[in-house]
């Protein structure tokens, strides 16, 4: 669906999509998001990214009417992260992208942590990725 914004000089059309990707960038923007999205579109979306495409509006939902829109987020947060004020600065960063490059109200973000990042979750990972060495002695 699409807003259509109606002035005297003609009208403007927003995709729903527009605006979830506008979110989700402004979200990623804020320190402490390590990734968008619940645990099953997570690993549905490195696949795709694997194969070469990936979603901005990944973890994204929202609701627009003709002047306002509302949005819930599912995100990663980092390790170490104060949740609340992580929550506080994401909240701000999409009122203030959507309402500015899209003239709407936003009159609610929704947030949901669906999981914490570790830092040893990479680490694991470089480790299971490299190639056995050989022993070093005999």
């Amino acid at each position: 669906m699409a807003t259509s914004l109606v002035t005297e000089r003609g009208t403007t059309s927003i995709d729903d999509g527009v605006v979830a990707k506008i979110a989700g960038l402004a979200a990623r923007e804020v320190s402490g998001v390590y990734a968008m999205g619940a645990g099953a579109a997570r690993a549905l979306a490195s696949m795709r990214g694997m194969v070469g495409g990936s979603s901005v509006a990944q973890g994204v939902s929202v609701e627009v009417g003709e002047r306002q829109a509302a949005v819930d987020l599912d995100l990663v947060a980092e390790y170490g992260t104060a949740i609340p004020d992580l929550a506080a600065a994401v909240r701000k960063n999409v009122i203030t992208a959507v309402e500015r490059m899209c003239g709407l109200e936003v009159t609610e973000v929704n947030i949901r942590v669906d999981d914490v990042h570790l830092p040893d979750q990479e680490r694991g990972r470089e480790a299971q990725s490299e190639p056995e060495q050989e022993p070093r002695v005999q």
